[in-house]
C-alpha cells in the first residue's frame, strides 16, 4: 500500500479557509493536508504583537479551530522557534511539502527565507503565495524602476490591473483527517488573553474571524458603504468599515472584497481607494524596511523633539486625560476597543507629535500594543504621515486643531460625551473647549476643571507656534533627501 502524499499548511496571518491559496495548492496536489499555526512571538522582534492583537489571534484561532473541525481536519497549534516546530511535525507525519502564504514584515521576510533554504536542505519542497494583497510590492514600479514615494501616482498605476486580479476561492466543504499522533497543543497553551479584565469591551464589539469578518462586510455594504465618502468623517457615526483587524490577521483578504467594489461606484469607489492606501503601507514598508523605526525622509532623524517634557505627558495622552476633548475621547475609545476612529487617529497623532513635540515612534508603539487591527506596515505609515517625515506625508507645517476638527466633524459632540461622559451636560459650544467656557458654564454642568476633567496640558495656540519653529529650524538646517534600503526579496520560487 502506497503511503498518502502529505502537505503542512502554515498558517501565519491567513486565518480562514475561503480565498487561501496556500491552502487551495495542498488540497490540489496532496492526499493529506496539516494545517498548523506556530506561536513564535520572537521571530517578529522588535515588533512582537500586542496586548490587543493577541486578543484578537486567541479568538481567530478559535474561530478556525471550529470550522476545520466542522469539516473534518484540525489545526495543530504549537509554541516555539517556527523552524524547530515544522520539522517536529514533518517526522511524525512524514510530509514532503510545506506551503504558506506571504508575509511582508522585514523579520518575517527574513525568517521565511531562512526556513524555505533550510527545509529545502532537509529534502522538503516549499512553495509560498500571495494571500494578503492585491499587488504585492515588488509587483508595482514607476518608469524608472524605482519604488513609488506618492499615493497618487502609484494608485494610477495600479487601477488598470484591478479588473485582472483573480476571482476569490471559496472555503473547501471537506478536508481530510489529520494522520494520527502529531504533537499538537491547547490553544489556551499560547497565552494570549490578558490576565487581567482590560479587554471587557472588546467581545460586545468584535467577532474576531471568518465568520465575524463576513457579518461585518455585510453590515458595512448594506448601511455604511452607501454613505461612506461623506460618513467617514464623523466619529459619532458608524461610517467606516472596521474591517481593519479582520484584513491584518487575514479572516479576510482584499481579493474576496474587490468583487463588491468594481460593480459599484461613488463612495465604495472612495472605499477602494482606501484599501489602495492600506496596499501602498505595504509597498513603502517593503522598499523601505527601517521606517518603523526610523523616518522615511532622514532629515527628520535630527527633528528637535521637545526634550524637557514633563513626565506626565506621554501618559496623560496614553490615558486620555490631556484636557483636550476629541483627542481624549479617541484615546479612550482606543482602550475601550482596540480601535480608534480614522480621522481621530490623525487628531491625536497630530496632538503627540506636534503639540507635545514628542515623537512619533512612542505613539507609534502605543498604537501597536492597543490596537486590535495593529498592522506594521499601516501604523508606520499612518504615524510618518501625520508626524510629516514619510512618503506622501501631510507638510509639518499642517497642525491639526482639535478644537476646529470638533466642531466640524462632531458639532453635537456627540463623540466626545460618548467616551468622556464627564463633559455630557455642556453646551455642544463648548463641549469641545471647556477650559474656554465661562465659569457659570461650567458649573451649570457640574463640571470643575483640574478636578472633574484636567486642564489642557498644554495651549494649542502657543504649542502650534513652538512646533512651527521647530521645523522652520531643521528645514534650515539641511536640505531634504531620500534614501531606499531594501530587503531581500520573499522567495515564492516554487
Amino acid at each position: 500500500m502506497s503511503i498518502p502524499t502529505t502537505a503542512l499548511v502554515w498558517l501565519r496571518r491567513d486565518l480562514r479557509l475561503a480565498d487561501n491559496p496556500a491552502l487551495q495548492q495542498a488540497l490540489l496536489e496532496y492526499e493529506r493536508v496539516i494545517p498548523i499555526f506556530i506561536h513564535d512571538p520572537l521571530a517578529l522582534a522588535p515588533w512582537l504583537d500586542g496586548a490587543a492583537s493577541r486578543w484578537w489571534l486567541h479568538h481567530s484561532l478559535a474561530q478556525l479551530t471550529a470550522a476545520l473541525r466542522a469539516r473534518g481536519s484540525e489545526l495543530l497549534i504549537a509554541r516555539g522557534d517556527s523552524l524547530t516546530c515544522l520539522r517536529r511535525v514533518i517526522a511524525a507525519s512524514g510530509a514532503r511539502h510545506c506551503c504558506w502564504n506571504r508575509c511582508y514584515e522585514p523579520a518575517a521576510i527574513a525568517r521565511d527565507i531562512q526556513i524555505k533554504q533550510a527545509l529545502r536542505a532537509d529534502g522538503i519542497s516549499c512553495t509560498s503565495h500571495n494571500a494578503a494583497l492585491w499587488f504585492e510590492p515588488w509587483t508595482i514600479q514607476s518608469g524608472s524602476g524605482t519604488p513609488y514615494r506618492v499615493f497618487t501616482a502609484w494608485w494610477r498605476r495600479c487601477q488598470p490591473q484591478l479588473g485582472q486580479i483573480p476571482l476569490p476561492s471559496p472555503a473547501p466543504a471537506h478536508l481530510p483527517p489529520l494522520p494520527p499522533d502529531l504533537p499538537n497543543q491547547p490553544l489556551a497553551s499560547l497565552e494570549l488573553l490578558p490576565r487581567i479584565n482590560w479587554d471587557s469591551g472588546f467581545a460586545d464589539i468584535w467577532h474576531p474571524g471568518e465568520d465575524g469578518a463576513w457579518q461585518r462586510v455585510e453590515q458595512f455594504l448594506t448601511s455604511a458603504a452607501p454613505h461612506y465618502a461623506t460618513h467617514r468623517d464623523l466619529p459619532a457615526v458608524d461610517g467606516t468599515s472596521r474591517l481593519a483587524p479582520y484584513l491584518s490577521w487575514g479572516n479576510l483578504s482584499p481579493r474576496q472584497l474587490l468583487p463588491h467594489l468594481l460593480t459599484t461606484g461613488g463612495d465604495q469607489a472612495a472605499f477602494m481607494r482606501e484599501l489602495g492606501w492600506r496596499e501602498f503601507s505595504y509597498h513603502l514598508l517593503y522598499h523601505f524596511p527601517t521606517t518603523p523605526a526610523q523616518p522615511l525622509n532622514p532629515r527628520f532623524a535630527d527633528f528637535p523633539w521637545r526634550t524637557d517634557a514633563p513626565a506626565h505627558w506621554l501618559p496623560a495622552w496614553q490615558r486620555g486625560q490631556t484636557g483636550i476633548p476629541l483627542v481624549d475621547a479617541g484615546m479612550r475609545q482606543l482602550w475601550h476597543c482596540g480601535w480608534m476612529h480614522n480621522r481621530v487617529r490623525m487628531i491625536v497623532a497630530s496632538f503627540l507629535t506636534k503639540n507635545l513635540r514628542l515623537p512619533w515612534q512612542l505613539g507609534a508603539r502605543w498604537f501597536w500594543e492597543t490596537l486590535v487591527d495593529a498592522d506594521l506596515a499601516n501604523n508606520t505609515q499612518g504615524w510618518q504621515w501625520t508626524a510629516g517625515c514619510g512618503a506622501d506625508a501631510a507638510p509639518y507645517v499642517r497642525i491639526f486643531n482639535p478644537v476646529l476638527q470638533g466642531q466640524r466633524f462632531d458639532p453635537t459632540g456627540d463623540y466626545v460625551k460618548r467616551w468622556c461622559p464627564e463633559l455630557a451636560q455642556l453646551p455642544s459650544k463648548w463641549i469641545h473647549q471647556p477650559s474656554a467656557a465661562p465659569a457659570a458654564i461650567l458649573t451649570a454642568a457640574g463640571v470643575e476643571l483640574g478636578k472633574h476633567y484636567p486642564r489642557p496640558l498644554v495651549d494649542l495656540a502657543q504649542s502650534r507656534q513652538e512646533a512651527l519653529a521647530a521645523w522652520q529650524a531643521l528645514a534650515r538646517s539641511a536640505p531634504s533627501v531620500s534614501s531606499s534600503t531594501r530587503v531581500a526579496k520573499p522567495d515564492n520560487s516554487a
